[in-house]
């Protein structure tokens, strides 16, 4: 989808991470491509995030927006039958110790209850992935790489530093990939020309900086599937567990809104020179309402039922988010920002 296409209107895409909740974000991107009206100039994305961009972009170079609907089909189809109980060998071991892939037969304590005791390198010597392997099937990264346009940031956190690592244009490899969904505690390490990665949400979930400089447009759409909000308080240590890991990997997106902000504000209030700064406009579709009835934990659920019904879920909130707000692209913001962090 060429940005420069007539009669759309451009925006980036700051696609979140989430595990097997991503399914909601092919719902929402498969309705977007559907629709026709929006064309991507740039895709930000992050573990789920990043899978879903390289996804989109592969099936966009082959045959536009048709080819990039199939793609992620495909992808998701993929992972969901690789991940059943009867598969390979390999892949059910994969299945049984990877974040993606545990068949219904497993259940998540089972694998929480193993990792309290050993690490990746202990339970997973061998380093399987059979994610991986989709991925280096379904992707041609050298097409995705030649491509102008949507352009892909993905984001992985560098173990040894602890900053964000931000892989773009000839960088975007299946190990750039493979470093963006690397949760630590069921992966080793990806190395990436030789430097040690864990999982991008760490640090940037998804990562908008670079949409500042590297991008024309200042409208971002946000699809966010980790909610920053829950109504219940956590009792029990699972539950605990779950929302901690929905705090840590929503700080560096509430830091960058804060951010987003900050500098509006200063522009609105002529205090910033708008010859070297911008007004960005975010705009978001939020799975927070079609996922609160799931825990945490359904983020290792790859049935397609489920990925189904998540999928239908992102359709129906890309088709109202359309209906109320695409007049708004272009125009003015559709998030208050200052409500996220207050």
């Amino acid at each position: 989808m060429s940005a420069a296409a007539p009669g759309r209107k451009i925006i980036n895409l700051g696609l979140q991470g989430g595990g097997a909740h991503g399914a909601f974000t092919w719902g929402v991107l498969d309705k977007l491509l559907e629709d026709g009206r929006l064309g991507f100039e740039a895709i930000s994305g992050t573990s789920a995030g990043a899978l879903n961009a390289v996804a989109l972009a592969d099936g966009m170079a082959r045959d536009g927006a048709a080819g990039a609907r199939l793609r992620l089909q495909e992808f998701w189809m993929r992972v969901s039958a690789a991940g059943r109980p009867g598969a390979s060998a390999r892949d059910f071991i994969g299945a049984w110790m990877g974040s993606w892939r545990v068949p219904a037969m497993q259940p998540f304590h089972m694998i929480e209850a193993m990792t309290n005791f050993s690490s990746p390198y202990g339970f997973n010597p061998m380093n399987i992935n059979p994610l991986r392997e989709i991925v280096i099937e379904m992707v041609d990264f050298e097409r995705v790489r030649a491509c102008a346009a949507p352009r892909l940031f993905i984001s992985a956190t560098a173990v040894k530093t602890g900053k964000i690592k931000v892989f773009s244009d000839g960088g975007i490899t299946a190990d750039a990939v493979m470093a963006s969904a690397c949760l630590p505690y069921l992966f080793q390490t990806v190395e990436v020309d030789g430097e040690p990665y864990w999982d991008g949400g760490f640090m940037g979930n998804p990562a908008l900086f670079p949409f500042f400089t590297e991008t024309r447009t200042s409208d971002i759409l946000l699809v966010q599937i980790n909610p920053i909000e829950r109504n219940t308080v956590p009792t029990s240590t699972k539950e605990i567990l779950e929302r901690m890991s929905e705090i840590t990997f929503n700080a560096s997106l509430l830091r960058e809104l804060r951010s987003i902000d900050f500098v509006n504000r200063m522009l609105a209030e002529g205090r910033l020179d708008p010859g070297h700064y911008r007004h960005n406009r975010v705009h978001r579709i939020d799975a927070g309402k079609a996922l609160e009835k799931f825990s945490a934990s359904t983020k290792f659920d790859t049935s397609r039922a489920f990925f189904e019904e998540l999928q239908a879920a992102g359709r129906m909130a890309a088709e109202d988010w359309l209906q109320a707000h695409f007049a708004d692209i272009g125009v003015r913001d559709t998030v208050d920002l200052r409500t996220q962090f207050q």
